[in-house]
């Protein structure tokens, strides 16, 4: 597959082949970039590496390039170009956290893989480089999502995930579901019941009925629609069901 960015210039096109074709988990390589890791500790870094190991950052900084034959890397070389996160913690970029363990989405081994890349000149910092993915898309190099391209060269990666459709979706038809019943939580407060037709009902300290509505379950994750117009959301942690401070068990 060869990917052209929209002014006809291939830009790693053997690479991001290698990338849609590989089934064995190899570790990819961006080397050779400016990269502004939005870390306080890390800072900014010029001809530096970005290593990703599936959805995972493992590594950033310079000199990572001599381990990639080591590790069997699909190597992409970046020069001329600066990697960004691809998700801006707005609050950071404002000073607002003041400790570096609760910054949001950093360039940092450890946390998702999600960077996107840009050529130099629209990257004076990294609100300008996020607006290139907004007003020139075509002149983006790469947009990774947990370690997956989304965009490559100014195009769309073919089979790439695709935001859901707005609106509320349908009711779900969750007949056979272990989680429909009669969640309670240890003080026999709340009491939430499930039913196999997407509605739920609370009752809270005797209170019947006191929250009804529609909910969608997706993987662990509960969203509630209340009939009153507000969304509220929950999750399952093994047998457990957390939703607003409370902690339920179905009985």
């Amino acid at each position: 597959m060869t990917v052209t960015v929209a002014d006809g210039v291939t830009w790693n096109a053997e690479a991001f082949q290698q990338i849609a074709e590989d089934t064995s988990g190899r570790p990819v390589l961006f080397t050779n970039a400016r990269v502004m890791t939005m870390d306080p500790l890390i800072g900014t870094m010029t001809e530096a590496d970005v290593l990703l190991v599936g959805s995972v950052i493992v590594g950033v900084g310079p000199g990572i390039v001599t381990a990639a034959q080591d590790d069997n890397a699909i190597v992409v070389d970046c020069t001329g170009t600066t990697v960004v996160p691809a998700v801006v913690d707005m609050v950071a970029l404002a000073g607002g956290r003041d400790r570096r363990s609760e910054y949001v989405a950093t360039l940092t081994p450890g946390n998702a893989a999600d960077l996107l890349v840009v050529p130099d000149q629209f990257a004076e910092d990294v609100p300008s480089a996020m607006a290139t993915l907004v007003a020139r898309p075509a002149a983006v190099r790469a947009l990774v999502a947990a370690g997956k391209p989304v965009l490559w060269a100014g195009t769309d990666v073919p089979g790439r995930p695709t935001a859901p459709a707005a609106g509320i979706p349908a009711a779900q038809d969750l007949t056979g579901s272990p989680r429909i019943g009669v969640w309670i939580d240890r003080e026999d407060f709340l009491h939430q019941e499930l039913t196999a037709d997407g509605r739920y009902d609370e009752t809270r300290g005797g209170r019947p009925h006191a929250y009804q509505g529609r909910y969608w379950i997706d993987g662990d994750r509960i969203d509630y629609l209340d009939d009153l117009g507000f969304w509220a959301f929950g999750e399952f942690r093994g047998d457990e069901l957390h939703h607003a401070g409370y902690i339920m068990k179905l009985r």
